[in-house]
């Protein structure tokens, strides 16, 4: 990695890399192929969570996420590329609290779409309900609205230089697939309260004949707009709470990060 990397990507410094490989807990794949609609164009996307030595949480230091591409800062990652983010488990906590889509994925990866795992690691894949709630229908619906107004800002003619997008009827498919993917996924997991991945056959097999143009602009838009109302019901009547638990996760994070720390020779005393 050179130092013109580091200083273009700060989380990228060989000090946190150091950290995510010393402290890792559980780390698999989050892109196209963990949800079962590639291209074979797709790079590949990797999430992690590590838990940072105490210097890190108590002292002055701060440890937020490392950051790996194959490709260096500013160029477009592609097939064979791995594009690789690994999160202070207190970050990943507060943004799966928050119900971030992309973050919640990793409770659910199946074990042979995971790269590394721990005994804290299951624990966390078999807990989802410490993170879960109503806000989720808010969070996946704002995600899939973007999606949604930067399909509808894309014209051909803007794009001719990245041919991993495909583009017919004046539309790009990929925001188009990952519009209605996410209103599918939050719909999923406020029913179920879990995400299946991958994804169903019926969705998968629809969202790769999205990605490769056979399904119109309207078509997408039309069952965007359906799971968005949706999301709008489940925000409401979802059987999950309002919120989750903050008290509940301050614990579990407080005795997970002792835990690592003692087992480490790295104890606080409590």
């Amino acid at each position: 990695m050179t130092i013109e990397t580091v200083f273009a990507n700060p989380h990228a410094r060989p000090e946190f890399e150091a950290i995510a490989d010393e402290n890792t807990i559980l780390r698999g794949q989050v892109g196209s192929g963990l949800h079962g609609v590639t291209t074979g164009d797709d790079d590949r996307d990797e999430m992690g969570v590590c838990i940072e030595p105490p210097a890190y949480v108590i002292g002055n230091s701060r440890f937020e996420q490392y950051l790996y591409r194959t490709q260096p800062e500013g160029v477009r990652s592609g097939a064979g590329d791995l594009d690789l983010v690994v999160y202070s488990l207190r970050k990943w906590a507060r943004l799966a609290a928050a119900g971030n889509p992309t973050i919640l994925l990793l409770m659910f990866i199946p074990d042979h779409e995971l790269v590394l795992n721990t005994d804290i690691g299951r624990d966390l894949q078999a807990h989802p309900e410490r993170f879960l709630s109503r806000q989720v229908a808010q969070r996946f619906a704002g995600y899939l609205v973007s999606q949604r107004d930067q399909m509808l800002g894309v014209t051909s003619k803007k794009h001719t230089n990245r041919p991993e997008l495909v583009e017919v009827y004046g539309f790009d498919t990929k925001f188009a697939y990952h519009m209605v993917r996410l209103g599918l996924q939050g719909v999923e997991l406020l029913t179920t309260g879990r995400i299946t991945l991958p994804m169903p056959q019926e969705d998968r097999t629809w969202l790769q004949e999205l990605r490769r143009g056979e399904h119109t602009r309207e078509e997408s838009l039309d069952r965007a707009e359906d799971l968005l109302a949706q999301l709008d019901r489940l925000a409401v009547s979802a059987d999950l709470p309002e919120r989750p638990d903050r008290g509940v996760v301050d614990q579990w994070l407080t005795d997970t990060y002792q835990g690592w720390w003692e087992q480490r020779g790295l104890s606080v005393a409590r």
